[in-house]
């Protein structure tokens, strides 16, 4: 039976999260749905990265399979139903032993920060006030680094057999076109309310709130409850989920 990637785009602002769940209106339940008016099937979506209630993203995937051959026709038929802030950008057919979570290689987040009142960052953004050390701030991201245990910035409850995550990218920037401070994290994997507890600490370091040997300690801590998970989620967007080259069939 074919297998194939869905790849979406969604504004998370009206849903409880990317997974299904119940009495409660995901990105899941809505492709799903779209899935059954245009194709006339119950389909059930394997999907890559949870984002939680309220997260956007750039780019996520779920893969299903199906007997029928999927063309490029459905994009535009899926689009024309699904609401307005969930959008299909493609759907192609992958090997079958490719798995929307697993397979994937590294996950990037990006977390935007707007100091003064902006219009068009409203609901995408965290209003954030306060005089930053963007100098600081950075060599926190720089730290971060130095580390591959993530348990002080997990939720609990969470059903997870470590807290190990491979940090490839932890940088803060300056997005002059956009007004907006951004950090930016890449990494294998991430847990949950990881890049939010990550990012609402560091601004305590930028803030002067507490010093950067502090930082160092609570995350050696593997204790959560020294960490900040102020940060909302309508600031943070899942940017790209990337797997190898050669999962596509052609």
């Amino acid at each position: 039976m074919p297998r194939y990637f869905i790849e979406v785009a969604y504004l998370g602002t009206n849903y409880s999260g990317f997974q299904k769940q119940k009495n409660a209106n995901s990105i899941q339940s809505e492709i799903e749905k779209a899935l059954y008016i245009v194709l006339k099937k119950e389909i059930n979506l394997t999907g890559s990265s949870r984002t939680d209630a309220g997260v956007h993203a750039f780019q996520n995937f779920f893969h299903f399979d199906i007997d029928d051959v999927i063309d490029k026709k459905r994009v535009y038929n899926m689009n024309a139903v699904l609401p307005f802030d969930i959008a299909i950008k493609s759907i192609k057919a992958v090997k079958l032993n490719v798995h929307a979570r697993f397979t994937a290689t590294t996950r990037e987040y990006k977390y935007f920060i707007s100091q003064q009142k902006n219009p068009f960052l409203e609901g995408k953004s965290w209003h954030y006030p306060y005089k930053l050390n963007i100098q600081k701030l950075q060599q926190a991201a720089d730290i971060l680094l130095q580390y591959s245990n993530f348990q002080s910035f997990s939720k609990k409850h969470t059903q997870v057999n470590n807290y190990l995550c491979n940090l490839q990218i932890s940088e803060w920037y300056i997005d002059k076109e956009n007004d907006a401070l951004i950090y930016r994290v890449k990494a294998n994997r991430f847990l949950r309310g990881m890049v939010k507890g990550i990012v609402s600490t560091m601004l305590l370091v930028g803030r002067n709130k507490i010093s950067e040997q502090e930082f160092k300690k609570i995350i050696e801590s593997k204790n959560n409850l020294l960490a900040d998970f102020t940060a909302p989620s309508q600031g943070l967007f899942l940017c790209s989920v990337q797997y190898p080259d050669d999962i596509f069939e052609y």
